[in-house]
């Protein structure tokens, strides 16, 4: 039978006994309150208000507080992994770094620790951003930059660093990549700020970006360029890196730069054709004068050793003709000697030897008889060839004469006239 039904004696759900009215909240909590004062060592529910503190209640509470102390205690343990470390802080302020293993500290909120990955490579870039994946977008407003002479030109840099101080990476800034990517920017433009257009342009970059592939001309024009010490584009990022470290060192941020690397450097969109243009007219200039280069080490060793030759021949003709001078000068001195001893004599014997390198080379001898009488040939060039023996040339040397001198000696003894007859004829004449 429901309860409002009529003999239901209207008894309502919500009522006490005896149809009392809802309980009072207040009533509840107290009785809670009661039965774990109880439980603790409290005042029991019929105890009144002259009851004490129960030893079981007690050592209830000394069990509980020491659990509470040992998690408390507990939760001060922590572990570093490799490549990690802790920057355990006291009341905020900095007392320690751990190194990888496992450690303890005060607990919360006397001590904490925060974690730093110190072995995990970091990077930032000026002039462009990811835009997810490999897809990367242009920064104008970070890339544009200033040069000494007053030029425009677009630079695109990568920094990568990692964490060489944890403490002053936690401490000392609050946010150290967003810092270093300022401070990046700033030595950047500082450096391409004290070179001209010239000196900061990579001749490569551009040419790669224009061409879409290197040429072999221009592989033969870097190779020509090989002796600088650095390209371009590395030497900015070098000068930029030291600036870099640099002011990092001074602000103290922590980092420690691995590599600075220039992606992409070029003349603003509207006037890189132009910039094309003068860049291949220096790059023939460069292949002229490498080439005249080339030409003038090829040729310079030859006409040393061609100058070397004739100053060698020039020395042994001096020599040779200072000896053959001396040798006649000695023979005169010698001939002056004789002539003075044998004037007649002396005069024959010159006669004899002057007729006989003057006709000694001649094929033809015509003997001076006296007149009257025929003339005598002998064909001395068909005797000669017919005993196979050759007949001297005019202009050869000692072998020539000395073979003419001997047939003429013999002509002269075998012949009917002797030299008394022939100087007998010549004064006649």
């Amino acid at each position: 039978m429901a309860w409002n039904e009529p003999g239901g004696g209207n008894r309502d759900p919500w009522s006490g006994p005896n149809n009392q009215g809802p309980p009072d909240l207040d009533e509840v909590i107290r009785k809670a309150r009661e039965r774990l004062s109880g439980l603790f060592g409290g005042k029991g529910p019929g105890g009144g208000g002259g009851g004490g503190t129960g030893g079981p209640g007690a050592f209830g509470i000394g069990i509980l507080a020491a659990i509470l102390v040992l998690v408390w205690l507990a939760s001060g343990i922590y572990i570093i992994d490799e490549g990690w470390r802790g920057v355990v802080t006291r009341f905020g302020q900095h007392v320690d770094t751990t190194m990888p293993g496992p450690h303890w500290h005060l607990p919360y909120p006397i001590e904490a620790v925060e974690q730093v990955d110190v072995e995990e490579r970091r990077s930032i870039n000026i002039g462009f951003d990811f835009a997810g994946g490999t897809t990367t977008r242009y920064n104008p407003d970070e890339a544009l930059m200033l040069t000494k002479d007053e030029n425009i030109v677009s630079v695109q840099l990568t920094v990568q660093y990692e964490v060489g101080n944890p403490a002053a990476y936690v401490f000392n800034f609050v946010d150290p990549r967003q810092t270093l990517k300022e401070v990046t920017e700033s030595a950047l433009r500082e450096v391409v700020g004290k070179r001209n257009i010239n000196d900061v342009l990579s001749t490569d970059d551009l040419l790669t970006e224009q061409s879409g592939e290197t040429s072999v001309e221009s592989q033969q024009n870097n190779e020509a360029q090989a002796e600088q010490a650095v390209t371009a584009s590395a030497d900015i990022a070098l000068a930029t890196q030291e600036l870099i470290e640099e002011i990092i060192g001074r602000y103290d941020l922590g980092l420690e730069l691995s590599e600075v690397n220039i992606q992409r450097i070029q003349p603003p969109e509207p006037v890189q054709d132009a910039f094309l243009d003068a860049i291949k007219a220096r790059e023939d200039r460069e292949r002229l004068i490498n080439e005249a280069y080339a030409y003038r080490n090829e040729v310079l060793p030859r006409a040393r050793g061609e100058s070397a030759r004739i100053e060698q021949e020039a020395i042994g003709y001096k020599e040779s003709i200072i000896a053959d001078a001396v040798g006649d000068a000695s023979r005169f001195t010698q001939l002056q000697t004789e002539y003075s001893r044998a004037p007649e004599v002396t005069r024959e014997r010159l006669y004899l030897e002057t007729m006989e390198s003057v006709l000694g080379a001649s094929g033809k001898v015509l003997i001076d008889v006296e007149s009257g009488q025929p003339l005598m040939y002998l064909p001395l060039e068909r005797m000669l060839r017919q005993s196979g023996t050759r007949l001297p040339d005019p202009g050869s040397g000692d072998s020539g004469s000395s073979q003419t001198s001997s047939s003429s000696s013999s002509s002269r003894n075998s012949g009917p006239f002797s030299s008394s007859d022939r100087l007998r004829v010549r004064g006649e004449r």
